[in-house]
């Protein structure tokens, strides 16, 4: 898909392959350790090392959803998972929500993150898509800043009591 040169050694963002899954689920291994895993106690942050591979599987074969990988040196160094909803009768429209992305800290300079979201939203926008969305920990507020300079606007909040 799009290609970015650092230190002589080329980033690509491109459709993820079955043989990536290794490098997805340890994408998505440190994308809870670093995001839920710090942030929301009531997240498994060990989900990802007994079902990500499971997820991305079942993911890589669904016309309505999109796997990226961030590969660099031969390796994968970040994900993107989105998925499309059709529309129902409380939501009349198709959406599109981008479900986790990830770039490991050493390759966030690169612009994949960016990259990763403008294909998705190009690959939503060609299946009909009426809008994206995506949801951040009200803490993470990098994330939140990378949405926000990517397009993405507060749309809701969700408010949390413990009980």
């Amino acid at each position: 898909m799009t290609e970015h040169t650092a230190q002589d050694l080329t980033v690509t963002v491109r459709p993820a392959r079955a043989d990536d899954l290794p490098g997805l689920v340890a994408s998505s291994t440190a994308l809870f350790a670093e995001d839920a895993g710090t942030r929301d106690p009531s997240v498994d942050a060990d989900w990802p090392r007994e079902h990500a591979a499971a997820s991305f599987t079942a993911a890589l074969d669904d016309q309505a959803r999109l796997v990226l990988a961030v590969e660099y040196a031969g390796a994968v160094v970040g994900h993107l998972m989105g998925s499309l909803a059709e529309p129902t009768a409380i939501r009349p429209v198709k959406a599109a929500t981008l479900i986790s992305v990830y770039v490991r800290p050493a390759h966030r300079s690169s612009g994949a993150g960016a990259r990763m979201v403008e294909a998705f939203v190009q690959w939503a926008a060609e299946r009909g898509a009426e809008h994206a969305e995506v949801t951040a920990y009200a803490a993470n507020t990098d994330a939140i800043r990378f949405y926000e300079r990517n397009g993405f606007a507060p749309q809701t909040v969700t408010l949390r009591r413990g009980l």
